[in-house]
């Protein structure tokens, strides 16, 4: 799991790749849990909210950057 302070110092584009290497992660997790043989059901949750609290932090680096504007 990744610390908000951790994702705070990426920058947008790394923010955006882990992103998706995230997505790509929770797909295959997905598939398994499908198949029944997923061994850390915890893990889809833990992903699901690291995604939303990139997402947050890519949201305030952008409303930041409009009000210095």
């Amino acid at each position: 799991m990744m610390k908000t302070k951790e994702i705070r110092n990426m920058t947008e584009e790394q923010i955006n790749a882990k992103i998706a290497d995230l997505k790509e992660e929770l797909f295959n997790l997905k598939f398994q849990a499908a198949l029944g043989n997923l061994e850390k059901p915890a893990r889809m949750n833990e992903i699901k909210r690291t995604i939303a609290r990139m997402k947050t932090i890519l949201t305030e680096k952008a409303n930041a950057s409009k009000v210095s504007e």
